[in-house]
């Protein structure tokens, strides 16, 4: 039995998504920027994903610019803004458990002369609001934290992160990562004072290759990419129709029935997290309940190696992380684990656990017995 527990990488694609995108590269084909019967057709689907969106978080359609993922809507959030504010002042402020497409685009941003300042985390993964209150500075111009840490599942209090920041300089535009909240939480950015959102479609059992960053009307940001000005001179380039299609089919699924789907994500989640603790030297870095993440299980097993387990669990076609799969290319220690203070033996002894709507228990008891048949033997090699 294939048992996929690495949804925090990626999702399998739901059968609503995969119809509209076969149909969307098969049938109605044609590029949205064309006149003709063909081009408006690709253009309704754009337009329906714009809605659907734009819908699930009470904003108006138009603030709504589809990208290629969360790495490029990261990087225009704050590339893009920094650029088109920087008049106003050169300070950004960030967490130490981002999301490298946060880091690598603030060290670019320290080159080209601007000043990053990253906040402390706790064991939880959680800022102190205090820290961020005395950070904020007259020349702050953006504050970026990510709604839900993609290693451990912490929650970031954003909208209490948004009402400090405004409240110590009402100019600074504040940009939530979402990409592992979005379809789990409820989230209102008009409400919560978020200016700058970005969302992968592939963590939401949509397409790979497409994203959409929400723009706050009010916020100037320039673009990244150049070119025919599709999407309102933001981004150019031809629109994946079959992409935004599947997409926007996505977040109509994930928020249909929404708290039954978070309901369910949950139970799996402190199943797991259950299950975890009757085995004899794990550690769990994740919160039950609605403490943390829906979705995402942290685990540490003491004395074996986290890419040893992991291959030894892919034998018995078991799938999990070692930790963000953007980052699986360039392997080092977690900055997460380390922020949050992880103990250094268990730094490289840390798993991820992350479930879909697929998932079920059955798999998590599968799971957990196939760990409670390695471990022992893995600890005994290591040993030797």
């Amino acid at each position: 039995m294939e048992i996929y527990f690495d949804n925090s990488a990626t999702t399998r694609a739901l059968d609503s998504v995969k119809d509209i995108v076969v149909k969307t590269m098969t049938e109605d084909y044609g590029n949205a920027a064309s006149l003709h019967r063909k081009g408006m057709q690709a253009e309704q689907y754009i337009r329906r994903a714009r809605t659907q969106i734009a819908r699930t978080l009470k904003v108006a359609e138009k603030e709504i610019l589809f990208t290629s993922g969360g790495s490029e809507s990261n990087n225009m959030a704050l590339i893009g803004t920094a650029l088109a504010n920087q008049r106003a002042g050169k300070h950004i402020i960030s967490t130490a458990i981002e999301h490298a497409s946060v880091y690598n685009p603030l060290f670019y941003l320290e080159e080209l002369g601007f000043e990053v300042t990253l906040l402390p985390v706790d064991r939880d993964g959680h800022i102190s609001l205090d820290d961020l209150a005395a950070a904020v500075r007259p020349d702050t111009i953006l504050v970026s934290v990510m709604y839900v840490n993609n290693e451990i599942g912490a929650i970031e209090p954003v909208e209490e992160i948004s009402r400090i920041a405004k409240a110590k300089n009402p100019r600074v535009i504040v940009h939530v990562d979402a990409i592992q909240a979005y379809g789990k939480f409820v989230i209102r950015p008009k409400r919560q004072g978020i200016d700058l959102l970005s969302v992968s479609g592939h963590k939401i059992h949509g397409p790979k290759g497409v994203g959409f960053l929400y723009i706050n009307s009010g916020v100037k940001v320039k673009p990244l990419i150049y070119g025919g000005g599709q999407q309102y001179n933001l981004r150019s380039g031809t629109e994946n129709v079959p992409g935004v299609a599947g997409l926007g089919e996505a977040a109509r699924e994930m928020y249909t029935d929404h708290e039954a789907k978070v309901r369910y994500l949950t139970e799996m989640k402190d199943y797991l997290i259950d299950r975890a603790e009757e085995i004899p030297g794990v550690t769990v870095n994740s919160k039950k309940g609605s403490e943390g993440a829906p979705q995402i299980v942290s685990l540490s097993f003491a004395g074996v190696r986290a890419e040893v387990l992991l291959h030894a669990l892919e034998e018995r076609e078991i799938y999990v992380s070692s930790g963000s799969a953007c980052s699986s290319h360039h392997p080092g220690i977690s900055g997460t684990l380390q922020g949050i203070g992880l103990e250094k033996q268990l730094l490289e002894s840390t798993l991820r656990f992350s479930f879909g709507l697929f998932n079920t228990r059955e798999e998590i008891d599968a799971c957990v017995k196939t760990l409670q048949e390695l471990l022992p033997k893995l600890r005994k090699f290591q040993r030797m």
